[in-house]
């Protein structure tokens, strides 16, 4: 298999990085005792991942897991309070170098920039908290977030846990009906806002939207606004209030709330193939403590870093940039806008520009951003660049190729990164101390026990399955928000005290991993199952296209047929020649039996806010079905192309 590896990490690599000083601390011989004891005894585990982080309570832990509830529902640092914010701000005021290290960093689309330290966090906080507790809220209190990405969506996310309140972080591009079924569902009782955002050198409106949603909801009784746009806005007496003039008259110290460690911190609402969203509830010594350790160990951030995840806060990875960055002392920078605007060498002069150490983006952004060419991606420095992570989808291998190799000049490896919301980051990580193999993962996060499950739950290498967990962890969902059933349902019904993800793996015997995608995307041909990714490689391995999505259809003679869809670069045209010409490159490649039935080119494929391609809604809008939930998608507009296509 070496013969496979794309990237070696240095000595200085290995010594540097924090699983080599942990698994030194500890006196474990390599990844595979570590991986091992992580899941064989999840207590010392936890309790180790807890002294390592420096994860700061104030009332210590009697026992730090019970499961005498189930492994469903288990209970973590039993006894033990913890209010989370201590360890992200407050820890770092002792001292003066840490006090004044820069905590947040933020370029928007229209260049405007600003920055914070861990200092200056701490009194905004503060008076973030302290303006919250003047309205009468607190402890136990939801409070949503609707903001776009800059500094005072970091200082509202941390003064509401910092009062004991309850976090409910929203997509900034949601529609009013997506945010008024979340509000009411959660029983959300503030509402931060903003007048607008800027996205592609427009002003994108947010209080209008928000106040659209609360219109029949008065259990909203507080809206905060953000003066960001410029753009005017209507204010409702009595409901509304600016952020600045609220803040302003705060006093600069608050108290800390005691919580309990296994108090809610945070709601954050995932979409479902059916039914309503649903909401995964997470906690102060869960969420926070998941995402640290997978920030520490797979792309290895430490104190003075600066790290960058392309995404939106109501995705998880924006709580997962701002909880791990501050957690290890490293800056989180914040980039609000389109990242090819005004043209397609933003990102990277953006990266240059703030000395990223560390930057995560998607598959689908890196294959939109590779069909400008190479010009764009070249000629920027990049030198501080450690990491590039990568997260929401299976990579095809010419975009991974592409990143590895243009943009990082085979110098910078790609961390691949795949778990969940519900899991608080990963079931399956890359890692700065193996061996890069193009597309894969080195193996399964440390604390997490992952197998691969065939179709009668039996364990199996080399085949693919279902990936399956077969031991909690500190930062799997305390269920669904009041739907204890659906979350049961959803992840434990399949086999009995096995957590089921609902993806398609694959194990080789050589350790390295692969998604192959989301198994209710799994495309099954006159029984050959396929994952949808194999067939979009293909696709995307022609310079014709920049993007694919390929979905099962019900076929009478087959069971199922696949049927693609692509977007192509530009300049190209899509005529029956180059329809032909795709068709066969998939059966070349995949076998003539697992040829597409039919390829359509569409200018723009259903997309979240992350880049995820949405091949269940492709498939039922084509099909002419119900879409289910279609919160998610930044795109709606392409859903409506795809219907008139059947």
């Amino acid at each position: 298999m070496t013969g496979d590896f794309v990237w070696i990490p240095t000595p200085a690599d290995i010594e540097r990085s924090h699983l080599a000083k942990f698994m030194q601390l500890h006196g474990l011989a390599d990844l595979v005792e570590l991986q091992s004891r992580s899941t064989t005894d999840v207590g010392w585990f936890t309790n180790a991942i807890i002294e390592y982080l420096d994860i700061r309570f104030q009332r210590p832990y009697r026992e730090v897991l019970d499961v005498s509830g189930g492994v469903q529902f288990p209970q973590w640092c039993v006894g033990g309070q913890l209010n989370i914010v201590h360890s992200c701000v407050d820890k770092w005021l002792a001292d003066a170098a840490t006090a004044d290290r820069i905590a947040v960093e933020w370029e928007g689309e229209d260049g405007r920039r600003a920055s914070l330290t861990y200092r200056a966090l701490a009194v905004d906080v503060n008076r973030c908290a302290n303006a919250l507790r003047s309205l009468g809220l607190g402890k136990g209190d939801a409070i949503a977030i609707h903001l776009p990405m800059v500094p005072q969506i970091v200082i509202a996310l941390l003064a509401i846990a910092k009062i004991g309140a309850v976090i409910v972080p929203l997509f900034s591009g949601f529609g009013a009906g997506a945010i008024r079924s979340r509000l009411q569902d959660a029983g959300v009782r503030a509402l931060f806002t903003a007048d607008g955002a800027a996205r592609r050198g427009r002003i994108v409106p947010l209080k209008s939207v928000a106040d659209e949603a609360l219109a029949d909801l008065p259990a909203v009784e507080h809206v905060i606004v953000l003066e960001h746009a410029g753009n005017p806005i209507a204010m409702k007496a009595g409901r509304d209030q600016l952020w600045s003039e609220l803040l302003a008259a705060q006093p600069v110290v608050a108290e800390l709330e005691p919580t309990a460690a296994e108090d809610p911190l945070m709601i954050i609402y995932t979409s479902g193939t059916t039914g309503r969203p649903k909401g995964a509830v997470h906690t102060h010594c869960g969420f926070p403590v998941k995402v640290a350790q997978d920030m520490a160990f797979g792309t290895d951030v430490h104190a003075g870093d600066r790290i960058c995840w392309l995404t939106d806060m109501g995705w998880m990875m924006g709580p997962w940039l701002v909880f791990g960055a501050l957690l290890l002392g490293a800056t989180c920078c914040l980039y609000d806008g389109a990242p090819d605007f005004p043209d397609a060498a933003r990102l990277w002069q953006f990266a240059a520009h703030h000395k990223l150490t560390q930057l995560g983006v998607s598959p689908s952004l890196v294959r939109a951003l590779r069909a400008h060419g190479d010009a764009p991606a070249t000629g920027h420095d990049l030198s501080a660049l450690r990491l590039f992570a990568s997260t929401g989808e299976p990579w095809n291998p010419d975009p991974w190729h592409w990143l590895f190799e243009v943009v990082g000049r085979r110098r910078i490896p790609i961390i691949n990164y795949s778990g969940g919301t519900e899991i608080s980051g990963g079931i399956l990580m890359g890692n700065p101390i193996t061996p890069l193999v193009p597309c894969a993962f080195s193996g399964a996060c440390p604390g997490i026990d992952a197998v691969v499950l065939d179709a009668n739950g039996q364990v199996v290498r080399g085949a693919v399955g279902e990936l399956a967990i077969r031991a909690p962890w500190i930062g799997m969902t305390r269920g669904f928000w009041r739907d204890r059933e659906r979350y049961l349902e959803t992840y434990w019904a399949r086999w009995p005290n096995v957590w089921v993800h609902g993806d398609w793996a694959l194990q080789a015997a050589d350790g390295q991993w692969q998604i192959v995608g989301r198994s209710d995307d799994t495309i099954n041909v006159a029984g050959k199952r396929i994952g949808p990714a194999e067939v979009e490689s293909a696709l995307v391995g022609d310079p014709a296209v920049v993007e694919a999505a390929a979905v099962g259809v019900p076929d009478d003679m087959k069971g199922s047929a696949v049927i693609c869809f692509c977007v192509l670069a530009p300049g190209r045209e899509g005529d029956d020649a180059l329809r032909s010409a795709l068709k066969a490159r998939v059966a070349a490649e995949l076998g003539k039996p697992l040829q597409p039935k039919a390829i359509h080119f569409v200018a723009d494929l259903p997309k979240t806010r992350n880049a995820k391609v949405m091949r269940r809604i492709i498939r039922a809008a084509f099909l002419g079905e119900e879409l289910g939930d279609t919160t998610a998608l930044v795109n709606p507009e392409s859903v409506a192309a795809i219907t008139l296509l059947r």
